[in-house]
């Protein structure tokens, strides 16, 4: 008990995150408690009302229907048929869920150390249909029995000092056939029926040819600091804080690494469009001692990534692409939109910048440019990149 005490007390140093609340003089922090592995599977878990987000994490849109992740407490579930006005169906209530990915009307979602398999096939009437158990470990205690670390938001006292650090959480990527569309910052990611996972030292594979019955099927090791994952093209581009393995998985049950492309200590996601691949590379939070900027790697021949160019930035977070146009999340310094279609001039071609908006990942969607802010989730008209003009903020309630 000793030892599990310290263990909290460790990961409670490691991922509290400290942000000011509404009175001056108090802050919320987030309090590490151990529980069972069968205390956590008692845990209710469903369907229950629409209500909005407190904070808001990955997103995911599938369908008509846009997947907002609420960290460690669940999914908010909007109809999304009209950008301009999104509607605020359900919640989908997970304990510990930080990402999710949807195959076939099927959503997968952590819960804790479990995957949890959704039918969505009635949205109105989601149900469970399977627990995949013991599969992700990295809140897990390891011993004789599992406990598991839970974290709870408690308002205090502010302290004399500040400080902030990232809390490391999965996400979801790029679209397949039948599939779903996530942002970059994507630690879940489906390819040709396959799901893929990344922890922060690992691959784990499940086999999702019958989307209702997921099976697991192995773990890769992958060397500490991993932390996003993007399918393109039968590859996987896997980026860590020190740069980006390439996997073959023309043999999707057998991802084979073709080459790792190395960088400075930085946090790390990563996108992919025809023959580049985009990454950047910021400060901060757990990024400490690196750059802020975009690189541009040729990845034409995988075998051998090749930086093409570096373009400074001010602390670039999430990134997507659609067509001849790059958006690119600059944290609290707002959201850039450039062209492309000449990646050795980058710099030169922004389109515009807007800096009224602290934004962390963007999906340039079918409808809409969806992006994530501090106070909510926006969505932007992109069919002029120069031009973005919003049309709906689905507001956080603090």
């Amino acid at each position: 008990m000793k030892k599990n005490l310290t263990n909290a007390f460790l990961i409670l140093l490691a991922f509290a995150v400290f942000t000011s609340c509404k009175k001056d003089e108090y802050e919320t922090i987030q309090i590490v408690k151990m529980i069972s592995a069968k205390e956590m599977r008692a845990m209710p878990t469903g369907l229950t009302r629409a209500t909005p987000a407190k904070k808001t994490g990955k997103i995911y849109i599938y369908k008509d229907y846009l997947f907002i992740n609420e960290p460690n407490e669940g999914i908010h579930i909007y109809n999304n048929i009209n950008p301009n006005a999104p509607v605020n169906m359900a919640f989908l209530k997970i304990p510990g869920n930080v990402d999710l990915a949807i195959h076939n009307n099927i959503l997968y979602a952590d819960n804790f150390i479990d995957l949890l398999a959704f039918d969505l096939s009635n949205i109105n009437n989601i149900t469970l249909v399977k627990r995949v158990t013991d599969v992700f470990s990295q809140f897990n205690n390891p011993g004789i029995e599992k406990y598991i670390y839970t974290y709870k938001d408690t308002v205090v006292k502010k302290q004399t000092y500040k400080r902030e650090m990232q809390y490391v959480a999965f996400s979801t990527s790029s679209s397949q056939a039948g599939s779903g569309q996530g942002g970059s910052m994507a630690r879940f990611t489906l390819m040709n029926d396959y799901l893929y996972t990344v922890g922060t030292s690992n691959l784990n594979l499940f086999n999702v040819k019958t989307a209702s019955d997921p099976t697991f099927l192995k773990t890769i090791s992958l060397g500490w600091g991993v932390e996003t994952i993007f399918p393109y093209d039968n590859k996987l581009f896997i980026g860590t804080n020190r740069g980006m393995h390439i996997f073959g998985a023309s043999d999707p049950a057998n991802p084979v690494q073709l080459s790792t492309y190395s960088h400075i200590f930085a946090c790390d996601p990563v996108v992919v469009q025809g023959k580049y691949a985009y990454v950047t590379l910021r400060t901060g939070n757990l990024c400490r001692q690196a750059s802020n900027q975009l690189e541009v790697v040729d990845i034409e021949d995988p075998t051998k990534p090749k930086q093409i160019a570096v373009y400074p930035m001010q602390n670039p977070h999430g990134l997507s692409t659609s067509g001849d146009y790059l958006f690119l999340c600059e944290g609290s310094y707002g959201i850039k939109s450039f062209n492309i279609r000449d990646n050795t001039k980058i710099s030169d071609n922004m389109l515009q910048h807007l800096n009224n908006i602290k934004s962390f990942d963007v999906i340039a969607g079918p409808k809409s440019l969806i992006v994530t802010g501090e106070d909510g989730i926006y969505q932007f008209n992109y069919s002029n990149a120069a031009n973005l003009r919003q049309l709906s903020l689905i507001k956080n309630q603090f």
